[in-house]
């Protein structure tokens, strides 16, 4: 049974009463709510708002005596609650109680609507007994105001045989304070880190640097300032009073202290959600592992979450419960040991966990990623193949083509709709150029058999090259495919991008949803807009610089769904750790074309010196790009992921 907390809506956007409600330091008062309201007696309870469940679902009232059951909306009469019908606030005055729980925030108002209803010698409470101090708040009148729960959640691991030992794994999130360019001058993070078994390991502020300043949170650095002992686990990371951003946005990268441990994935999508996928099974020699990390203050039952073949019975459930806020690593063999890649495997999540993280094991080097949602609110929709008269390609998922003669690279299309039976699918490799170079139609793909696609023997057979050493792909829907048969088309068009080094055998993955890209007209609500209404017709995208040793790369790709400006007006700004901008590049991409770059060969080395811990902006009001970022370990390593824009 999936928990029963509303998380996200797609009408409505993300909801702040679960994490108001699970929040770590509500999850500390809770506790002692829950003790005074059992000792007050039988109580009556007023719901006024539909607060109750989720308050229920995340902390335990199995202690409480309830005498009664009580709302506000005559439409939610007769509504049961731990065996209770619910009853019309204006009956309140005939409940045998002794006390009584207006299961609301900001509650007084409520309260006063009913006063005349409450006997004056019952014990008054709320949720506001879970209230965050007002210091923290951005919006203190109005407690589930989404800027009030800013918050994200990285894993975070720093372990091995010393703090420097040999074979140590570390992770560093960063960001910037783009809160800070909405006018957020007081802003800070809050922070805890919490241990494989859930308990707090260390809790901080920090404030935040100026606006538009790196924000590095190193784990080498944690664990030397608080002393810690080796760990894996989760840091659940607060803004507290921000300004225009209520998405915590961040780069995730994982390295060891051997040079050939180097990995990155981004933020975790703070909404738990009912079911995820883009989950691969290991290829021959590979351990998966699955990092399980709850994000509530209740413990996930040992039933509560399974995994299964994509498009397949039977559920397989872990077996083991999961603590609050505790992370379980799952070699996913455990439940599906004959799966292989290219097999997929769907999380059945139940609300417990934000997007998970897998890590892939393979001759001693690591590469980690993440799932994405699987919706079970879409149904195919007829209406994108008629809309393809005006939106040409229409949602176009892209992906970089690395120089194949150093890099292999796999597709791997992902259902990410439970109502998906097949996948009618369309990829098409372009040069830097904007020419198509290669156009595969591999039909509609079975929802349980979609096979991964390797480039190397599609370019060959085409007799294709990419003559200036690189490329990137496009997968869209086969819209030809969508029209001779069953609709499947939805909107939701996923892939999982599989790179390696031919070299070193070193790999890296990603995986992202389809948009629609560059055109005037609009689709619901494509081109996606980050701020005010669609079309989202420019770009400002983040690409963290990485410490020496390593270089930074980037690929931008200018996809276009209808004809678009020929070349884009791309500037590469330069900044350094406190935000200040130490250097501008313009470039041009062709439309449909590609840019990739290294910031060793865009920036002078003086540059770069005096933008150390820094990033770049890259900035293009024309139109919008979509872009990927990694580091490069020389011959031993490297990482890729796709960038974030604010």
């Amino acid at each position: 049974m999936a928990l029963d907390i509303a998380t996200f809506s797609n009408q409505s956007g993300p909801s702040a009463l679960f994490k108001a409600l699970g929040h770590p330091l509500a999850a500390d008062q809770a506790a002692d709510l829950l003790a005074r309201l059992a000792a007050a007696g039988p109580l009556a309870i007023y719901d006024p708002l539909g607060e109750l469940r989720s308050f229920a679902a995340l902390h335990d009232l199995s202690g409480l005596t309830i005498a009664g059951y009580f709302v506000q909306r005559i439409e939610e009469l007769g509504r049961d609650f731990a065996g209770h019908a619910a009853a019309p606030v204006t009956a309140l005055a005939d409940c045998p109680a002794r006390a009584i729980l207006i299961a609301a925030f900001d509650a007084p108002p409520l309260a006063a609507h009913i006063d005349h209803l409450i006997p004056r010698e019952w014990p008054r409470f709320s949720l506001d007994a879970l209230r965050l101090p007002d210091a923290m708040l951005a919006n203190p009148r109005r407690y589930l105001d989404g800027l009030n729960f800013a918050t994200n959640f990285a894993f975070f691991r720093d372990d091995g045989d010393g703090l420097f030992g040999a074979d140590g794994n570390h992770t560093r999130v960063v960001t910037a304070n783009y809160w800070g360019t909405y006018g957020a001058d007081d802003a800070s993070l809050w922070l805890r880190l919490m241990g494989e078994d859930g308990a707090t390991l260390a809790e901080w502020t920090e404030p935040l640097p100026p606006a538009g300043a790196a924000v590095t949170i190193d784990s080498r650095d944690v664990r030397k300032r608080f002393g810690l002992p080796p760990f894996v686990g989760q840091l659940f990371i607060h803004v507290l009073r921000p300004k225009g951003h209520e998405v915590v946005k961040y780069a995730l990268d994982t390295y060891g202290d051997r040079r050939e441990r180097l990995s990155c994935t981004h933020d975790a999508n703070a909404w738990p959600a009912d079911y995820y996928a883009g989950l691969p099974a290991p290829d021959d020699g590979e351990r998966v592992i699955l990092w399980l990390q709850n994000s509530h203050p209740c413990a996930i039952p040992a039933d509560g979450i399974g995994l299964a073949a994509m498009g397949r019975d039977p559920v397989r459930t872990i077996g083991r419960s999961i603590a609050p806020f505790a992370t379980l690593a799952l070699d996913v063999a455990e439940l599906l040991p004959d799966l292989r890649w290219p097999d997929q495997i769907e999380i059945h999540a139940g609300r417990h966990v934000v997007r998970p993280r897998y890590e892939v094991e393979a001759r001693g080097r690591r590469r980690i990623a993440h799932v994405n949602v699987e919706r079970s609110d879409l149904q195919p929709d007829p209406g994108l193949a008629a809309a393809a008269q005006h939106v040409g390609k229409g949602f176009i998922l892209p992906a970089p083509v690395l120089p194949p003669e150093l890099y292999r690279t796999w597709i791997l299309p992902t259902p990410m709709a439970r109502s998906q039976e097949a996948l009618p699918v369309r990829l098409a490799v372009y040069d830097p150029q904007g020419r198509t170079v290669l156009q595969h139609r591999p039909g509609r793909l079975p929802r349980d058999a979609v096979p991964g696609f390797d480039l190397d023997p599609l370019l060959k057979e085409a007799g294709s090259s990419l003559a200036q050493g690189w490329g990137h792909v496009e997968v869209t829907y086969d819209l030809d495919q969508e029209a001779a048969g069953a609709p499947q088309a939805d909107g939701w068009l996923h892939a999982l991008f599989r790179y390696e080094d031919r070299r070193s055998g070193h790999g890296a993955e990603t995986s992202f949803g389809a948009h629609i890209f560059n055109t005037a007209v609009t689709w619901r609500n494509e081109p996606q807009s980050y701020l005010g209404r669609p079309p989202g017709l420019s770009t400002r995208l983040f690409l963290r610089l990485g410490p020496p040793p390593l270089d930074t790369f980037c690929m931008l790709i200018y996809a276009a769904s209808t004809p678009w400006h020929g070349l884009s007006d791309t500037t590469l700004v330069l900044h350094d750790a406190a935000g200040r901008a130490l250097a501008e590049r313009p470039v041009e991409i062709p439309c449909s074309g590609s840019l990739l770059w290294r910031a060793s060969q865009m920036f002078s080395g003086d540059e770069l010196v005096r933008a150390a811990g820094g990033y770049v902006l890259v900035r293009d009001r024309t139109c919008r790009l979509f872009g990927y970022h990694g580091l490069l370990g020389g011959e031993d390593a490297f990482s890729l992921d796709h960038m974030f824009g604010f």
